[in-house]
């Protein structure tokens, strides 16, 4: 998820954060409905809330970038521990005091319209409150919680962070309402949301906070009273709900090594796709041009633009016979990428682009393949991939997309496969799941690409674990959750949930393919002969704070304009 801009609100305090002008505190509220300050009828509420839509936008695959899955050709301030004080913003309030505009005045539609008539969009914004406080939860820790518009000289301006899990627990409940209000049909997901939506969200919040509390606990970062086991219960109320409407089901045409590809990159909607929840629209014909409509993913592949997967990721996929690369038989070695993707995961080679696979399909049908492209890998900024493994997942090889602004792929925000990773990790948490639960969640996604099973009662020991004092369970469920999510914009709150910066970051470079596959290589080689892209910018490795950089840090001016305000840990 993306961190939140700044932006002008009514509030005095987020007035003072952002710098904005006196006069916008004398407009009104950006609602489109009309020339009132207040709601007239149930399609009034529903132009409202349209805004709020865009607050979700699909993302880009390739934006697990500046985690360990992937990087740009330059090093992440992040990971590395540079961000600073002097650079810090503030947690964005504009969208909270929109939806609060909202919950302050859509009763007046009372007098024209029966609740019934209205009731989804009220629980369309119990979802969006729930969504834009779930971003700044997730962004700055414990934060103000607020149910209405202040007026200017409301104390409450000046309240200081109500505790983490409190917020947690009001995000939970708005899911609880906007989930009895939504409708309960599938829709196409793209125009409306609906009920399953909101549970899909409240499974990733509880899980969030359930393992944030578990593995924070006892740091900077932890809460007082920590309940994992609480949050746990509800990620598995939440998703087990979604599993039992048998409205969605994970995609499959019978096709192992091409349905996980497909799903992301050459289907044009998912109104009717088995596994897509929530999805966006980008079409030319309503808005080509548009930066709403950018499809940058695909442009950006097709002349990488500094950015590739990891090794780190590379060597998670498991061989076809289910075990890891460390102990499989089947494991061919690095010779070469085309040996390295065989016996592998399939979703391996429909995630990172293998030289034999189509680059580019011309207009007359004729096929580039991806060997052009590695020949000339690393030799210069149009074909620079400083770890050597390109990106697939979510790249349509058709020409005529391969330039900004026009490829009209849709964009998955919310999908199944997601909601059973949530429950089959927040089971394993809770020390309950079974082989039953294994074959409904994470033997399901297995299925897809023909991979075996994963059984409860023999997993192989796996000597180069992330986690080697966790559970064998939690292991697989995580490196399951890593490859099936990979390029989906999970890692990095992921690592910050599991508090894991110290196992996957802190003293850690990112690793490329062997440099031998390369006629012309501009980048260091460790002592393996493996990429090694930052040596000399990270030689002692990556200095992530683990005691700060967790969360982001509040300005130093909102904190003198509000003495009432806390900093985050370690930025003080």
């Amino acid at each position: 998820m993306k961190k939140l801009n700044n932006i002008i609100s009514i509030f005095v305090l987020i007035l003072m954060f952002s710098g904005c002008n006196k006069d916008f505190l004398d407009l009104n509220p950006l609602d489109k409905v009309g020339e009132t300050d207040f709601f007239k009828s149930p399609n009034d509420l529903k132009i409202y809330l349209n805004q709020f839509y865009n607050f979700y936008v699909s993302g880009e695959y390739g934006s697990d970038i500046g985690t360990d899955n992937a990087i740009y050709k330059t090093v992440s301030t992040w990971l590395d521990g540079q961000n600073t004080l002097d650079e810090a913003g503030s947690p964005d309030f504009g969208p909270v005091r929109r939806i609060n505009y909202f919950f302050d005045n859509y009763k007046s539609v009372e007098a024209n319209a029966n609740f019934s008539e209205y009731k989804q969009y009220v629980g369309e914004a119990y979802f969006f409150k729930a969504s834009i406080y779930f971003n700044l939860l997730q962004n700055y820790g414990n934060i103000q919680w607020y149910n209405s518009v202040l007026s200017t000289d409301s104390p409450e301006l000046y309240n200081n962070r109500d505790p983490r899990n409190i917020l947690a627990d009001n995000i939970i409940a708005c899911l609880d309402t906007a989930a009895l209000y939504l409708t309960a049909d599938r829709t196409d997901g793209a125009s409306r949301l609906n009920k399953w939506m909101a549970l899909h969200l409240q499974s990733s919040v509880a899980l969030y906070e359930g393992t944030w509390e578990k593995y924070h606990n006892g740091d900077p970062f932890g809460v007082s009273n920590p309940q994992p086991d609480k949050y746990f219960n509800k990620a598995v109320e939440a998703a087990t709900a979604i599993i039992n409407s048998d409205l969605y089901d994970i995609y499959s045409t019978g096709k192992p090594t091409e349905d996980y590809y497909d799903l992301f990159a050459t289907l044009r909607t998912y109104a009717q796709n088995s596994e897509v929840l929530f999805w966006k629209e980008y079409n030319n014909e309503l808005g080509k041009g548009e930066t709403v409509f950018r499809r940058q993913r695909n442009y950006g592949q097709f002349t990488p633009y500094d950015h590739t997967f990891t090794k780190e990721l590379a060597d998670a996929y498991l061989c076809t016979d289910g075990q890891p690369i460390s102990v499989s038989p089947q494991f061919k070695g690095y010779g070469s990428l085309i040996l390295e993707a065989q016996n592998r995961d399939p979703r391996f080679y429909q995630t990172i682009s293998v030289p034999d696979q189509p680059w580019i399909i011309h207009a007359d049908g004729s096929i580039t393949y991806f060997t052009e492209l590695y020949d000339n890998l690393n030799t210069g900024e149009a074909y620079n991939a400083s770890c050597g493994y390109c990106m697939r997942k979510g790249y349509d090889a058709r020409e005529i997309y391969h330039v900004p602004q026009y490829g009209e792929e849709p964009g998955i925000i919310f999908r199944y496969g997601a909601v059973l990773l949530n429950f089959a990790e927040a089971k394993a948490e809770l020390g309950s799941i079974t082989q039953a639960d294994l074959d409904l969640s994470i033997n399901k996604l297995r299925d897809r690409v023909a991979m075996p099973h994963l059984e409860l009662s023999n997993i192989t020991t796996d000597p180069n674990w992330d986690f080697p004092i966790l559970s064998p369970v939690i292991n697989e469920i995580r490196r399951e959750r890593r490859v099936e999510l990979a390029s989906e914009g999970f890692r990095h709150m992921d690592i910050c949930r599991w508090a894991a910066a110290d196992e996957l970051i802190v003293g850690k470079r990112p690793k490329g393919f062997k440099a031998s596959q390369l006629a012309n290589n501009p980048f260091s080689v460790d002592a393996n002969g493996f990429l090694d892209p930052y040596a000399y910018e990270v030689p002692s490795g990556y200095g992530f704070h683990i005691g700060r950089d967790y969360l982001n840090a509040i300005s130093k001016s909102a904190l003198v304009l509000n003495p009432n305000l806390t900093q985050n840990p370690g930025w003080e």
